[in-house]
């Protein structure tokens, strides 16, 4: 769902004055500040600087919490809510609430986004959304997409990744973004779906993935924001409603019904992100130092997520095993990486209490203000069905909190993956 791709690999990337790509940053926890320690408001989840990505994983504790019956506590949403400026936007985090964003905030579509669907999702929050909503419009490009900092010194143009993120708050706050045409009269669907790979893309197992944007003028099939644009092509947003519809993912259909479908163009990037998983159970991605790929757990989530929003959960049935076996250090302390891990399985019907032998819920809840309602502790839900199952994800919580969350941490990606 972020991640992810997000303000903070940007920032991050921005402040390090790094020469690489932002997928480099993927499963990479921000710098630590070479002074005091960051200084982490009550009401937020997570221990790590929330510089980079505040209200983003704060916006997915939220929606995850929300998800499976958790009624999160009044500090964690007020939180969120104060982080918003004047204007209607959502920077990645502010320190000081008390005065007004200025023109060193880096403002984010992203997180904007994010906190569209969170607080949409828990209700009561209305003018919050409505204000976000008309931001979001407001920065919208001639081509009909959005950047993840439009107008800001990171602004480098329209990307698959913002787009899908925004399209899926809109069609969350109950907007129609067909009808949300830019200036010049293009809708969003037109901008992203011309970051589809097509039926003349090489190699053919390429076909109806997503590129983040045009490297030397060519696509690159991209799994970030491949998984992104599916859930905006399906209408839905991170917070999948689980459905009985399961069948094979099918690759993009030749001659492309894609080209103007923004259903058939979702449908061609479940199949492409099906046939990518099938090798070895999850997407791959080239990190720092190293000329190789190696295991992107951030957006095999995001992978699985979408493909069960497609309808196609067998599809992802082995990757969710190999999440199950293989995701406890990624998510460790990581409240967007718990909330997505949580997402993925309240998509798929799987239990998140049960998921791995880990209680992802109570992982979750231990990372910030205890929730709501007389199941307070942080190893119960509302349901109660917690039976005190292993909480070795909690321990150490500080390891990886700052790791990249998929959408989350990795959708300014602009390199190929697989």
């Amino acid at each position: 769902m972020n991640v992810r791709r997000s303000a903070a690999a940007l920032a991050a990337s921005a402040v390090l004055c790094v020469g690489v790509a932002p997928a480099a940053l993927a499963d990479t926890a921000p710098p630590a500040s070479p002074s005091a320690p960051p200084v982490i408001p009550s009401g937020l989840y997570g221990k790590n600087d929330p510089m980079y990505d505040g209200v983003w994983r704060q916006s997915f504790a939220l929606l995850a919490q929300d998800t499976v019956g958790v009624k999160p506590a009044v500090q964690a949403v007020d939180w969120l809510v104060g982080q918003q400026c004047a204007n209607g936007s959502f920077p990645a985090f502010r320190a000081d609430t008390g005065k007004d964003c200025d023109a060193t905030a880096y403002i984010d579509s992203n997180a904007t986004a994010a906190a569209v669907q969170a607080l949409t999702a828990l209700g009561g929050h209305g003018d919050s959304v409505k204000k976000a909503v008309a931001w979001l419009k407001s920065v919208q490009n001639e081509d009909g997409g959005w950047s993840s900092n439009p107008g800001g010194a990171m602004d480098s143009g329209t990307d698959a990744n913002s787009t899908a993120l925004v399209i899926s708050a809109l069609t969350a706050a109950g907007e129609k973004p067909a009808d949300t045409k830019s200036k010049a009269g293009k809708t969003p669907y037109e901008a992203l779906l011309s970051f589809q790979l097509g039926c003349a893309a090489e190699p053919a197992a390429d076909r109806g993935a997503f590129a983040y944007q045009p490297v030397d003028g060519k696509l690159l099939a991209n799994g970030d924001a491949t998984a992104a644009a599916a859930l905006a092509g399906l209408g839905t947003g991170s917070a999948v409603v689980p459905s009985g519809t399961d069948t094979p993912a099918a690759a993009l259909t030749c001659p492309a019904a894609g080209a103007a479908d923004p259903v058939a163009a979702a449908q061609g990037a479940a199949g492409y992100l099906a046939e990518a998983l099938k090798k070895d159970g999850h997407l791959t991605a080239v990190t720092p130092g190293s000329d190789q790929p190696t295991p992107d757990t951030g957006n095999t989530v995001d992978a699985v997520i979408a493909l069960a929003a497609a309808g196609h959960k067998q599809s992802a049935a082995g990757a969710l095993e190999w999440l199950k076996a293989n995701s406890a250090q990624w998510a460790n302390g990581s409240p967007a990486a718990l909330g997505t891990l949580i997402l993925a399985a309240h998509a798929t019907g799987t239990d998140p209490k049960s998921f791995g032998g880990t209680d992802l819920v109570a992982a979750l809840n231990a990372t910030g203000p205890a929730p709501q309602g007389p199941d307070t502790d942080a190893t119960t839900v509302k349901d109660d069905s917690s039976d005190g199952q292993n909480l070795w994800w909690i321990i150490g919580a500080g390891g990886a909190a700052g790791v990249g969350i998929g959408i989350l941490l990795s959708g300014r990606r602009k390199k190929n993956q697989l």
